[in-house]
């Protein structure tokens, strides 16, 4: 399935690398032949990545598989003028079918819901195409279909974890003028999910950061979230999110004491009506010494505890969530009751094979449900610069307070294999 027609920002920067195309072509010899050598000149890369992923789940739903290879294949334009530009077509296949899986109810999803889900349906589709300009003094400005991630995916992110990745249609500026300190700000007009579907919106996010104390980075933050009625999520997901974020780490003679604090407000904005006044809080505190890191985390969604379905708990609906409480995914939505993540991993390297474990413990904020715990474990091996194998698990084991017939236990396994250039 062909992505639709581009509209708004994308429009203008077609129309604008058309309008740089045609004063090449207009203008002296040596312009045109200085525009061809960008055009020529640039950068072809590549992403193949073959997945199997399988579930077991012990609820109603079906346990799942799938196997299926994503492929990207991209153009980054050398520089005329400070103009540059970037294309990148997309495709997700399953190898065999997917028919013992359900990979989504929207957009190229194949809505089988008596499986599992995994979230990789078949599309093909422009992933990213953007015109940029970076003629100003420390500051890049792109516009187009862009990938964006901040921090650490928290809030706004790519979910690169899944085969389709989420990109935004989008304003953006970087400014790196004021030493020590990356001034980042976007204009969102869609955001392009993992399912292939698609949320019109009018979006601002801004993100300071400041990289001069010497231990640490301290990061501010205002998202403004602004969903168009056609995409359904007007009322419910529209909020406006603000917060501070700090990370560092000291050395501590043969040791490294690694830190993250973390708080955000969110609440209404524009025409969300859900009455929201959530906070948000993340405290970290790990060692890296000896080969080995080892790190502590709480995290806490507040929640009210008393209106089921997507409101009643501080939400992120742009975050990268599978990186965040568990990699079974069962918090991809915060109940209403809010979440405690207790969590503690430790990770290694043993023969040029990367390792880590990391145990979680979930609570409701509001209440007393106890969720249940999880357990995750990875290992990871590159192979040169291009190549990459990949093994990961997740177990979930949910606890009778939280246990319905649709929620349950849940183990996921996948096997990976990458190559990018």
């Amino acid at each position: 399935m062909l992505p639709k027609q581009p509209k708004g920002l994308l429009s203008l920067s077609i129309a604008a690398a058309l309008s740089l195309s045609g004063f090449a072509v207009s203008t002296t010899t040596a312009q045109a032949d200085a525009f061809t050598k960008a055009l020529t000149g640039g950068k072809v890369k590549m992403d193949v990545r073959l997945r199997y992923e399988d579930v077991e789940d012990d609820s109603t739903a079906k346990d799942a598989d799938l196997l299926t290879v994503r492929t990207r294949l991209g153009y980054q334009t050398g520089s005329i003028s400070g103009f540059d530009a970037y294309v990148e077509m997309e495709n997700t296949t399953a190898i065999g079918d997917d028919n013992d899986a359900n990979t989504g109810n929207a957009g190229w999803g194949n809505g089988n819901g008596t499986y599992s889900v995994i979230a990789d349906p078949e599309g093909t589709e422009l992933n990213r195409y953007w015109l940029g300009y970076n003629g100003l003094a420390d500051t890049v400005v792109r516009v187009g279909r862009q990938r964006i991630k901040l921090d650490n995916d928290r809030f706004i992110g790519n979910v690169g974890w899944r085969q389709n990745e989420q990109t935004y249609d989008s304003f953006t500026l970087t400014n790196k003028s004021l030493q020590d300190t990356t001034i980042f700000y976007a204009y969102l007009t869609e955001v392009n999910n993992i399912l292939g579907s698609n949320d019109d919106m009018e979006s601002h996010l801004v993100n300071v950061g400041y990289n001069g104390l010497g231990f640490g980075k301290l990061v501010g933050y205002g998202y403004f979230l602004d969903y168009d009625k056609e995409s359904g999520k007007e009322v419910t997901h529209s909020s406006r999110t603000l917060g501070l974020r700090f990370k560092g780490a000291t050395d501590m003679g043969g040791a490294k004491l690694l830190y993250t604090a973390e708080y955000a407000q969110q609440d209404d904005y524009k025409d969300g009506s859900n009455n929201i006044d959530y906070d948000y809080g993340l405290l970290k505190l790990g060692v890296k010494v000896s080969g080995f890191t080892i790190m502590a985390g709480y995290e806490q969604l507040e929640g009210d505890d008393n209106v089921t379905g997507y409101t009643g708990a501080f939400q992120t609906p742009l975050a990268t969530l599978h990186g965040q409480n568990g990699w079974a995914d069962m918090f991809l939505t915060t109940p209403a009751g809010g979440l405690e993540d207790r969590s503690i991993a430790i990770s290694t390297k043993v023969a040029g094979i990367k390792l880590k474990a990391v145990y979680h413990d979930y609570e409701a904020e509001s209440g007393s449900v106890n969720y249940g715990d999880e357990w995750n474990l990875v290992a990871v091996k590159k192979f040169g610069k291009n190549y990459t194998v990949l093994a990961k698990y997740a177990a979930f084991d949910i606890d009778n307070d939280w246990k319905t017939t649709a929620r349950d236990d849940k183990d996921k396994l996948w096997l990976q294999a990458g190559f990018k250039f």
